[in-house]
Formats: structure tokens, sequence, C-alpha cells
């Protein structure tokens, strides 16, 4: 009789005291459970991640997601709804760490700070930090930036390459790339700091192009761009991590639908036109990390 009665009192009391012992949902499982991956991605980083005329959230990396998507559905076996979220870059790891996104795709760059809280993929792509000056400016090398105001965002890498290169330059913080633009048109700031292509892509767009500038020559930095995921998640990173490397195999392959892609972004007459050095970098960044891997059957490109 009191036996039948302890057991389930000692259970209340375990359950009471230990309610961190059931194992918490992992993104796979909570994927399947509602056939929904969030995704959250950059408003402003064209060709990367933007919002186009439409209002609608695209760029290189939401196409990305789109492929780790399939992927998913093929994994998992049922149809997967894929929504997007747009994010500043201080809210990136914010998002991922409170489990409101379950990955992030748009121009991030890995460190070991950031590594200390998420899980990055496999690079896709390749950048640096420059920097976006006014026509005839002398701003370029380290020593040019001393006491001068370069305009970053909060939490890049960028803001860590500038402040690394010239700890004497004084960097101004803004909330977006749009702001940063504003500021050094407007001359308060010297110049603004961002990855390489994404500075290019403004520059394209603009009906003065030849009033600016990106200094110096060479990047201050080289970075991959890579997706984040929450820590702990293997089988979701196998995903996407098979994702990227069948897209970039495809690529460098010649298949169509993924040169498609990355035309679409990157080619003659895509949002930003690289110049060939840029190109043959990024195939031969692709081609290095592909060849570290088994191939990707073509049955399942």
């Amino acid at each position: 009789m009191y036996k039948k009665i302890a057991i389930p009192i000692l259970s209340l009391m375990f359950a009471t005291l230990m309610p961190n012992v059931v194992a918490a949902e992992t993104v796979m499982q909570k994927i399947a459970r509602t056939g929904v991956l969030t995704a959250g991605t950059s408003r402003d980083a064209l060709p990367f991640a933007y919002v186009d005329s439409k209002g609608k959230l695209n760029g290189y990396s939401v196409d990305m997601l789109t492929l780790i998507k399939e992927q998913l559905e093929k994994d998992l076996g049922k149809k997967i709804k894929l929504q997007l979220v747009g994010l500043s870059p201080s809210e990136r790891i914010p998002k991922i760490l409170n489990q409101q996104v379950d990955i992030v795709c748009d121009a991030s760059s890995f460190t070991w700070k950031r590594d200390k809280k998420v899980d990055f993929s496999v690079s896709y792509g390749v950048t640096g930090t420059q920097l976006l000056v006014k026509k005839g400016s002398n701003l370029g090398s380290a020593e040019s930036l001393i006491g001068k105001q370069i305009g970053v965002l909060a939490g890049t890498t960028n803001e860590q390459a500038i402040a690394r290169v010239q700890p004497q330059a004084k960097l101004v913080y803004f909330k977006t790339r749009a702001e940063g633009y504003t500021a050094l048109q407007k001359g308060t700031i010297d110049a603004f700091s961002s990855d390489s292509i994404i500075l290019e892509a403004w520059l394209q767009q603009q009906k003065n192009p030849d009033d600016f500038a990106i200094a110096p020559d060479r990047p201050y930095s080289r970075e991959g761009i890579a997706c984040m995921v929450p820590e702990n998640n293997s089988k979701f990173l196998d995903t996407v991590n098979y994702s990227l490397v069948k897209f970039m195999q495809g690529f460098v392959n010649g298949n169509q639908r993924y040169v498609t892609i990355f035309d679409r972004w990157f080619g003659s007459q895509g949002a930003v036109a690289l110049n060939q050095d840029l190109r043959d970098l990024v195939v031969e960044t692709m081609q290095l990390l592909i060849e570290f891997r088994e191939e990707i059957p073509k049955s399942d490109l």
C-alpha cells in the first residue's frame, strides 16, 4: 500500500526538481512537427539578402535558404514552408539563442567569439572589409585612418576589421547601411565600412557612382560567408552543409540550375557584376572546399 503511494510521489518530486531532464526539441524535430523553416536574413545586404522592389526578402543567401528548404523536404519526406524574418546584424545571434529563428543566412562571417554561441555552416561565398569613400579621398592605408570617423554596423566583422587595422580610428555606429551611406553623402563621416561586394552593389545602383570609390585596393580582411545555426543540432547542420556543398559542386561542374542561381546575383547581367579576378577567387574557394568532401552523387544534384 505505502509502496504504491510512494512511487508516484517520488516521480512527482523528481519532475519538480529536475524540469530540464526531458531533452529539448531539436531544430529538425521542430521543423518536422511544424512543417516550417524559420530563417533570419538581412534587409539591406544586396546582393546577399535585401528587401526588393516588391517588398520581399531576396538575394543570394535567400536562394541558399530555398535550397536548404528543398533538402529538408527530401530528408523529412514532407513539404516545408520557408518563413523569412528580416534581421539587423545585432539581432542575428540573440534570435537564434532565443529560438525565434532556426537559421540565419545573410552575409555572416565566422568569428571565434560567435562560434562560442552558435555553429557555422561551410562557407558558400567570400568577401572582405573595405571602405566606401568620396572621390578624391586619400583614405585606405592604416595610417590614413587615424582620427578619422569611420561608419560601421555594430556587431559586424567590418567593425572588428577596422578596429584591428587602426585602433585610433573613430568608429561611428549605425543601425542600417542606408544610414551609413546617407551620413557619408552628407559628409558627417569620412568613410563607411562594409563587405566589399555589398559596397560594390550599392555603388553600381547609384546615378553618380563616379562620386565615390571603394578603398583600399586590397581588402583589410578576407572572410567566408556562412549560415549560423543553433549549437548541438548536428542533423540539421548536416542538411544545411549538404545543401550548400551540393550547390557549389553543381555550380563548379556547370549544372545549369546552379549556374543560373549564381549568375542571377554575380553574373555579367546580375545584381553585382563581379570582375573576372573576383569571380575566379570565388570559384577557387568553392573548389577547395568541395575537394575535401566526398563527391555528391550526380543523381542528387
